[in-house]
């Protein structure tokens, strides 16, 4: 029986504040041929994401938290390397929730075949994966924006703000984003359109805001929380609509943070406030996937990705996702295919 080398990442401790390497344990295991209904992968791009940050904390979430000792798991595009499946093939590239690992064996229920003639693979990790899906049910289900309103994306550079700004354009809003850099704003300005780009970091970071906001916010799309929303918030307009979909402000965090009260806020606006999670319009992706690829496919939508390469940079680049060192999605490139794609 042939056996496989394969390398690991796991959770060696809980984070206290912001990760280090230290929390990380670095791993070697053999791996057999794969079962019945299995295939042997070889990871070829790993998504770095920070929902993660919440994984590894114990304490209730809409996931559960990764086990110490654990694997890390995110999404992961791979190669079939062996198959006893019927399902795939060798050579087949898929894509699933699978480990920070080189080599590993998988059930054909956890995978998802990627056909590569459709789009670079790599999108399928960030505006055609679960970022862009994310971007699309929260802004257009809960946001809802209308032609003229005004919708501010906070971590407008992100996998998921760079998204939601475009779609935002799509539906005839006003779009004003909020990023950490020059660079950044830039990109979102001169590349994808925004009508407004704010820097966060800015001393006059508030009159900023309100300058671009002269009309008030009638759409926030929350993905950092802290005092970027609350500044944010200030200015919604009656019947805002507020989607959060991730706080990445609060992640690193030793203590609970203190913020404004915004039940008032909410309450003299008739305002809507609501957290998701992605997967609760699991039913729906394929119709999101078909949205965002007609978009791209159109040059309605475009992305960029931050791209790193080694399996062994897999945490730097995740600790770089707190650090706003990448512009859309961040992956860590791990191998090449066996053919040219």
């Amino acid at each position: 029986m042939s056996t496989t080398k394969s390398k690991q990442i796991r959770l060696a401790k809980r984070p206290v504040g912001m990760p280090n390497h230290e929390d990380f344990e670095w791993t070697e295991s053999q791996l057999n041929e794969p079962g019945s209904g299995e295939v042997l992968l070889k990871s070829l791009y790993i998504s770095v994401d920070p929902y993660m940050r919440g994984r590894m904390n114990d304490q209730k979430s809409y996931v559960e938290p990764y086990a110490l000792g654990q694997v890390i798991t995110g999404g992961v595009i791979a190669e079939v390397t062996s198959s006893n499946s019927t399902e795939f093939q060798v050579g087949d590239l898929v894509i699933g929730n699978l480990g920070w690992e080189t080599f590993q064996i998988a059930s054909e229920d956890a995978l998802r075949k990627i056909d590569p003639q459709l789009a670079p693979v790599t999108t399928h990790l960030g505006v055609l994966g679960m970022p862009g899906i994310t971007a699309y049910f929260g802004l257009l289900d809960i946001g809802n924006p209308e032609p003229g309103e005004t919708v501010v994306v906070s971590g407008a550079a992100g996998a998921v703000g760079t998204v939601v700004g475009q779609i935002a354009k799509i539906a005839g809003a006003r779009v004003v984003g909020i990023a950490g850099s020059d660079e950044k704003l830039s990109y979102l300005k001169e590349e994808l359109n925004f009508d407004e780009v704010i820097n966060y970091k800015s001393e006059n970071f508030k009159q900023q805001l309100k300058d671009a906001c002269k009309d008030g916010v009638d759409v926030y799309y929350d993905n950092v929380g802290g005092e970027v929303s609350d500044a944010v918030l200030r200015l919604i307009n009656k019947g805002a609509r507020i989607p959060i979909c991730g706080q990445i402000a609060l992640y690193n965090l030793e203590k609970p943070d203190l913020g404004i009260r915004v039940q008032p806020n909410l309450l003299i606006n008739s305002a809507l406030m609501k957290g998701f999670i992605v997967s609760d319009y699991g039913a729906y992706f394929e119709d999101a996937v078909n949205d965002l690829a007609k978009w791209l496919q159109e040059g309605k939508l475009s992305y960029r990705e931050t791209i790193v390469e080694g399996f062994e940079n897999i945490p730097d680049a995740f600790l770089g996702l707190f650090k706003g060192e990448n512009i859309g999605k961040y992956i860590v490139k791990v191998a090449d295919p066996s053919q040219n794609l």
